[in-house]
């Protein structure tokens, strides 16, 4: 043993003043330290596929749409204090799915592709025949001490990302009794629209709003349930304070801060684009997180809300970045909305996504092009638009796979400027995928300094639960 290995074994085992024969030296005490801020209210939001390259271009959008240049504009959560990139892969995948990102988020566990809050030794856990038990979600965590709990999304509830917050499932298509497979039902497996209905008993979620009713209702009333339940209405019996509603109308009939559990459903399958959307219909994202905020808020026993723009990611898979950009713009607005209607002191407000695209912005266009337009460099003479080696002009923003690959007409600003048009692909796929690259995460409040660096995904379950103090 040298010298080095003596001495520490020797500083373990003895105290200093005894192995030095004198009298232990005092440390002045220290200032007493602040103790940091509990966060009684936790918000996470999710921009489904907001990566990079959407934040960016979003922000240019929004600004275009206020008469700004858009490069100097600002969206509302990229003025938060701290900030963040998030390893998104899962345990299977280099490139992830909505599933296994969202489990990772809400159980601080990654997973693999496809699964809802399962681990790959337990694929069925929380099933009636399997000996496994599910993680813990952050929802289970923050009903146990007391706190409220909440889903808004613009996608159909029983979707992969709402459904992490309150299920457990091998599968992310198991959103309804019809689609289990034949291996879930033997191991008596329920779907996901029934363990929304189910999730903690009496105390459960405290408000759901989305789409997605089909999933909640049996196909003798035009919905794609086997069992033949109506779960709507087996919301509204598990308490008189249970309600269910189904379009805005009776939504806004509702005193958000009378604390009645609402389920809301406002489409068959996913809410209509903000772009589309029948306001006499739908409430918007905004409304919606008002409305949750609220409902929550009245309580008055902190809460978790869960707050997704679910439809990003679907106009993403579609190629048009103007639906992916205008509903990152009222992701934008929605965040706002919950700022303004929290405190800094005791709210913790996290903005984040799932996963990417393969969604690019390039080209060389002179500031204040128009996002949305073809590429007009700074040097044009006339405004003339670039002109690819084929000899046709192109967008700034493209993407690398999906259904429209570059076509042989010459396109125009005005048909790429669209709310319909679809951009062009490198590589002809049916839908376009999901991108692999880290994704941003924006913060603020109580916690929020712990949100710093490059972190993996399921450290944001970790941030979450210590915000609020919360015992796993």
């Amino acid at each position: 043993m040298n010298f080095r290995s003596i001495l520490q074994s020797l500083l373990l085992s003895t105290s200093i003043s005894t192995f030095v024969g004198c009298q232990q030296a005092q440390t002045p005490p220290s200032p007493t330290a602040t103790p940091p801020a509990k966060a009684k209210n936790v918000i996470l939001f999710i921009g489904d596929g907001m990566g990079i390259s959407t934040i960016t271009a979003a922000r240019i959008f929004d600004g275009q749409s206020k008469g700004m240049s858009g490069e100097d504009n600002q969206l509302s959560f990229e003025a938060f204090p701290n900030l963040s990139l998030v390893k998104t892969y899962n345990l299977d995948a280099q490139v992830p799915d909505s599933a296994g990102t969202a489990s990772a988020m809400n159980t601080g566990m990654k997973t693999q592709i496809g699964k809802i809050s399962v681990q790959p030794d337990g694929l069925f856990a929380g099933c009636a025949k399997s000996a496994a038990t599910p993680p813990q979600l952050i929802a289970d965590i923050a009903e146990k001490s007391g706190m409220s709990t909440g889903i808004v999304s613009t996608a159909r509830l029983t979707h992969a990302t709402p459904a992490a917050v309150y299920g457990h499932a091998m599968s992310r298509g198991w959103e309804t009794d019809a689609k289990i497979s034949s291996q879930g039902k033997e191991q008596g497996c329920t779907d996901l629209a029934s363990q929304l209905v189910n999730y903690g008993g009496a105390n459960g979620l405290e408000i759901a709003l989305g789409g997605g009713k089909k999933n909640f209702l049996g196909k003798d009333e035009g919905g794609n349930r086997l069992d033949g339940a109506n779960l709507t209405v087996n919301w509204s019996k598990k308490s008189n304070n249970h309600i269910f509603v189904g379009n805005a109308a009776d939504l806004r009939a509702i005193n958000a801060s009378e604390s009645n559990n609402i389920l809301g459903l406002f489409d068959g399958s996913h809410m209509d684009f903000e772009v589309d959307r029948d306001n006499a219909e739908q409430p918007s994202l905004t409304e919606m997180t008002e409305f949750a905020i609220k409902n929550l808020v009245a309580r008055d026993t902190g809460y978790f809300l869960m707050v997704e723009a679910g439809r990003i990611d679907h106009a993403h898979h579609q190629t048009n970045a103007y639906r992916a950009l205008s509903e990152t713009q009222e992701l934008s607005r929605a965040v706002a909305l919950a700022d303004q209607m929290t405190s800094d002191e005791d709210t913790l407000i996290l903005v984040t996504a799932d996963h990417s695209h393969v969604f690019t912005m390039a080209g060389y266009p002179k500031i204040g092009n128009p996002i949305l337009g073809l590429v007009h460099p700074p040097s044009a003479k006339d405004d003339e638009p670039s002109i690819a080696a084929d000899g046709l002009p192109y967008t700034t923003l493209g993407y690398h796979n999906g259904p429209n690959i570059r076509s042989e007409e010459a396109q125009t600003d005005e048909m790429v400027q669209d709310k319909n048009y679809r951009q062009q692909t490198a590589i002809r796929r049916p839908s376009e995928t999901h991108g692999g690259e880290d994704v941003a995460l924006f913060a603020k409040g109580p916690g929020a300094d712990r949100v710093k660096g490059i972190i993996d995904q399921a450290e944001i379950f970790d941030i979450m639960v210590e915000a609020a103090d919360l015992e796993k």
